[in-house]
């Protein structure tokens, strides 16, 4: 587990912000797109902003025409992610950036989210660890370590694409502390908005999503509550956007999901308070009596 903290921030509240840019197979197009929407969610106030799977580099793993043959320009995605990282440090923004990230020899690359902190530099990154099928045969080397970022109070964890249907994940997440879940894909399956709305709810706990504008028909990036409401949502048009949202532990309606039902079921799972109130009693172990 891995904390950075922000000198910066405000330690009550963090706004973030949700992108959805449109992503090529042209890391530099790609890296035009990113620094477009961080000065966007830097003028509407956002302290982080978390941008899609691939978001820079591509995404290898999609089965569409335009990926077809793709290969990674890695002297043209080492430099559009260095200029990334500069204009981090010049707007004062945390950045979490989906991109293949290069490996040694013939290794296959990690399918990764870069941390990059609002001083401008690289401080983390997180290895997608569940890799569907073709990924795992065809593109990718798995990662195995889970990132938490420590940023103004709030504790951040980090999931990519199909890793919203392993709940342990999450739960694992919580287990940890963390307030909010960054969840980044590649997808056009509507079902994982249901899903994250689901972990939210049940885990009490921030999700926010970014996808690319191509896929926003199925899933519009956005910012769900822990009560498994959505906050805020970008377009679901196919066009670029930003869906901004401040965390922020005392809002009213949020109160019961996080002053009361994530507490309580933390004791409920310890299972203390059940195993104290456990009776031995003959009707009770009978199964199969009226």
């Amino acid at each position: 587990m891995t904390l950075r903290r922000s000198q910066h921030s405000a330690p009550s509240t963090l706004t973030i912000a949700a992108a959805q840019p449109l992503v090529t197979c042209d890391a530099a197009r790609n890296g035009a797109a990113v620094r477009t929407l961080m000065h966007r969610a830097h003028h509407q106030g956002a302290q982080l902003v978390q941008f899609p799977e691939g978001a820079l580099s591509g995404y290898a793993g999609q089965a569409k025409d335009h990926f077809a043959g793709w290969h990674v320009d890695w002297s043209t995605l080492r430099r559009e992610l260095d200029q990334t990282a500069a204009l981090a440090g010049e707007l004062g923004l945390w950045v979490i950036l989906g991109s293949n990230h290069r490996l040694s020899g013939a290794h296959r690359p990690h399918n990764s989210l870069y941390v990059i902190s609002d001083q401008g530099h690289i401080v983390d990154r997180y290895d997608k660890r569940y890799l569907s099928h073709t990924e795992i045969t065809t593109f990718y080397t798995p990662g195995f370590t889970p990132t938490v970022l420590d940023i103004a109070g709030f504790k951040l964890g980090l999931a990519l694409c199909i890793e919203i249907n392993f709940p342990e994940l999450f739960l694992d997440y919580l287990q940890q502390g963390v307030d909010c879940v960054l969840f980044s894909t590649f997808s056009e399956d509507p079902t994982f908005a249901v899903i994250a709305q689901g972990h939210a709810a049940t885990m009490s706990q921030w999700v926010s999503v970014s996808v690319p504008a191509q896929c926003s028909n199925a899933m519009p990036a956005g910012v769900i509550g822990p009560h498994g409401a959505w906050l805020t949502r970008c377009t679901s048009d196919g066009t670029p956007d930003l869906a901004c949202a401040t965390l922020d532990r005392d809002t009213p309606e949020l109160r019961i999901a996080l002053h009361a039902a994530r507490p309580w079921r933390a004791t409920a799972r310890d299972g203390a308070i059940y195993r104290q109130r456990r009776v031995d009693d003959p009707r009770s172990h009978d199964r199969t009596g009226s």
